[in-house]
């Protein structure tokens, strides 16, 4: 873990009723890259954030972020990070310089270095022209930006971004991919963001880890985990859902494995999938299963999830929403 920015180490957290929020949970970031926590939505990211923040303590485990123990010296870690949390933390009946001048203050900024700072981040986040207007007034990609903004206004080592474009409309969360890549590579600040977006991972997170059930399941650059699944992705919609009948047929189809049904999709894996696509597609017809449609890609991180958790990321998102 030398030249880590941070380090998370066994970290165990239980909740009320026996609840295992973390199950030991460890990784390392390296200093001035942005690490991606991705997991559905209750996998237990946001817990770990709030170690790492210092806003709990772990049952078990350690965890240093910028060098400084979270337990021992939650104060110096304090100093080094910032923090956007998932609910804003903006006061929206002030104006988008006020809520940076204030942000400042906290900090301990003197006034001109305050003002210095909000002026220049206003002009990053392209917020100038609405300096003044009252936060409430902004539209909610604007109000991220501002979010942002403000956990950066005394320049922290690491910054913490828990699901920061969730909500967010395709164009504003374009923008906030955009300046995210930037705070990493052009400033060096290292960015640790939890995300439940595939795309969203895939394309900001030089190294990820897959987290699931309160464990981390796969860890390592978004193309290892891809490339580390041998052959193409094959996706049948059926018309109805018959699962034992589909995977019998198609386990049955030399060269394809790891089949699985979740509703009406069928998921299997080939070394040649648009090969593999007629004599899977004959299978199913020859078991009485009828095919509405059938596509073959590449691994995605959807898959590598399959492969180590052992369910969708779709089903596990639902999951959780009936939990």
């Amino acid at each position: 873990m030398e030249g880590s920015a941070v380090e998370a180490e066994g970290l165990v957290k239980t909740y009320p009723k026996g609840v295992r929020a973390l199950d030991g949970v460890g990784f390392a970031v390296e200093a001035g890259t942005v690490f991606g926590l991705l997991g559905p939505n209750g996998a237990g990211k946001s817990t770990t954030v709030k170690i790492l923040t210092t806003l709990t303590l772990p049952d078990e485990g350690r965890a240093l972020v910028a060098g400084h123990d979270v337990v021992r010296e939650p104060m110096r870690v304090r100093e080094a990070i910032g923090v956007v949390g998932q609910k804003p933390g903006i006061d929206p009946d002030a104006t988008g310089r006020e809520n940076l001048r204030l942000q400042g203050d906290l900090y301990g900024l003197p006034p001109r270095v305050a003002r210095a700072r909000a002026d220049e981040l206003l002009e990053r986040f392209r917020l100038a022209d609405a300096a003044r207007r009252i936060v409430r007034t902004y539209s909610g990609g604007m109000q991220r930006k501002l979010d942002v903004a403000l956990g950066l206004v005394h320049r922290p080592e690491v910054l913490f971004l828990d699901e920061p474009t969730t909500g967010l409309d395709p164009e504003a969360r374009a923008d906030m991919w955009e300046e995210i890549e930037r705070l990493a590579h052009a400033e060096g600040v290292t960015v640790l963001l939890t995300t439940h977006y595939l795309e969203e991972a895939d394309r900001l997170a030089s190294r990820l880890a897959i987290v699931d059930r309160g464990r981390i399941v796969a860890a390592g650059t978004p193309d290892e985990l891809k490339s580390g699944l041998r052959g193409d992705t094959l996706v049948v919609e059926l018309a109805v859902s018959v699962n034992g009948r589909a995977l019998d047929a198609v386990g049955r189809v030399e060269g394809v494995r790891e089949a699985s049904v979740d509703g009406r999709v069928l998921r299997a894996r080939a070394d040649e999938g648009a090969r593999a696509v007629p004599a899977v597609l004959a299978a199913l017809e020859a078991a009485g299963v009828s095919v509405a449609a059938a596509t073959v890609a590449r691994p995605s991180l959807d898959d590598v999830y399959l492969r180590h958790a052992g369910r969708t990321f779709g089903a596990a998102e639902a999951e959780d929403v009936r939990r």
